[in-house]
This record gives structure tokens, C-alpha cells and sequence, in this order.
């Protein structure tokens, strides 16, 4: 699955640049030119990385970037700055304001992918795995087979395409807006009680057997995938 990536970038050109590289590069990119349009992004889908520019209207890379962090559901997401600003006391300030990492412009659009990259493994060890494990359930990417206590598992398309999603951000809650954007994508003429269906379906075919059911529903909130749920 397509990582996310969020490009906070005010300078159209770049912002361009950027949108055709990652893309190009296997991520999928949500833009936002000020720090409101960002939070709003955030809100909606919480991406897999963030890319910030330092020089923003209205609220400046250094501000939203503590904002990020101040949020407990934000705190964890890589944030990438990108300035002008190279004096060792301007990377100092961003990094201590919560940011993972810091590229310079101009900067090499392959250099900028690989540490993009680089902060996503570290953020998320099981985007680069091939066998996504959560206790005894396991999820085989090459061969594309899920199994429980050994048991193989079948799974419609669908079901599968979520269950990866959700073993790539154990715990995490997801609602109902953001797994239809991130599975099914942004385009995607689906009812949100069809996310219900399909849950329910995974739900079903975890537990066959009298396993300990993984899915949590979380009331008014959405959904996690969680060792602990039950």
C-alpha cells in the first residue's frame, strides 16, 4: 500500500515538483499551501509523513510543527522541513521544534525521496517488512496469504487491502471517512456503511475458529486493529 505523504508548501512550482516526484516514486500526495489547509488534512487523514515548509503564510513550518507534536494522534508522524535556512542554528531551531528531519534548498529530488523514506521505516518498521505479524495472525505480502495459529485465512480483496492497512499502524483508530480514502481512495463512489460491511467480514473471518477478535470498534471514532481489543 501507498504510503501518505503531505506536502506543506506554499510555493506553486515546487509544490508541483514535489507532487509529480513522490507520485512517480510510489506515494500518494495530499497538498496543503498554508498551516490551516495542513491541520485540516490532519484531520481528515493522518498521513504517513510530513513534508513542511519552514516559510509559510499565516502560520509559519516552526508553529504548525509544534502543533503536529502537541497532538497525541500527530505525535508520532515523520516530519521532513524544507528551507532556505541553512546556518546550523536554523536546523537546531527545527529540529527542537519537533521536526525529524531538515533538507536545504535546493535539494536533490532523489536525496529528499531516500529520507523520506528512511523516516517512515524508522516511524514504521512494518512498511518494509515482507510478513506483517500481530500475535498469532500473520499477513504474507509476497505470497499474498494470511494466516491465525498457523490456520490459513481467505480473504476477499477488500478485506485484505484493510487488514494490511490496519497491521501497518497497529492500535491506531481510523474512522470510517479515512479507511474509505486510504483503501478504497479519495475517488471512490462508496457509501460509508459499506467500511461497516467489509469490517464485519474481516471481523468474521479472524475470529473463525474461536480466535480472540482483534478488530476494536471505538464508538463515534471508527476502528483499530488491536492485540488488545478483546
Amino acid at each position: 500500500m501507498r504510503p501518505n505523504v503531505l506536502v506543506v508548501e506554499d510555493e506553486a512550482a515546487l509544490l508541483t515538483l514535489l507532487r509529480y516526484n513522490l507520485d512517480k516514486e510510489g506515494f500518494d500526495v495530499a497538498e496543503a499551501r498554508d498551516g490551516e489547509e495542513a491541520l485540516l488534512h490532519m484531520k481528515e487523514l493522518v498521513p504517513d509523513a510530513v513534508l513542511l515548509d519552514w516559510m509559510l503564510p499565516r502560520v509559519s513550518g516552526l508553529e504548525l510543527c509544534r502543533q503536529i507534536r502537541r497532538n497525541p494522534a500527530w505525535r508520532e508522524v515523520p516530519i521532513i522541513m524544507l528551507t532556505a535556512r541553512g546556518e546550523e542554528s536554523d536546523r537546531v531551531r527545527g529540529l527542537d521544534s519537533g521536526a525529524d528531519d531538515y533538507v536545504t534548498k535546493p535539494f536533490s529530488t532523489g536525496e529528499l525521496v531516500a529520507r523520506l523514506r528512511a523516516v517512515i521505516r524508522r516511524a514504521r518498521p512494518a512498511v518494509s517488512a515482507e510478513i506483517l505479524r500481530m500475535g498469532d495472525l500473520a499477513l504474507d505480502l509476497s505470497a499474498h496469504r494470511v494466516s491465525r495459529a498457523g490456520q490459513s485465512i481467505h480473504l476477499g480483496p477488500t478485506e485484505f487491502r484493510l487488514l494490511r492497512f490496519f497491521l501497518e499502524r497497529p492500535g491506531r483508530v481510523f474512522s470510517r471517512e479515512q479507511l474509505l480514502d486510504a483503501v478504497w481512495g479519495r475517488d471512490a463512489e462508496v457509501e460509508l456503511r459499506t467500511v461497516d460491511v467489509h469490517i464485519r467480514r474481516l471481523r468474521k473471518a479472524l475470529n473463525e475458529g474461536g480466535h480472540k477478535d482483534l478488530v476494536r470498534t471505538v464508538r463515534a471514532a471508527g476502528y483499530a486493529l488491536d492485540a488488545g481489543a478483546a
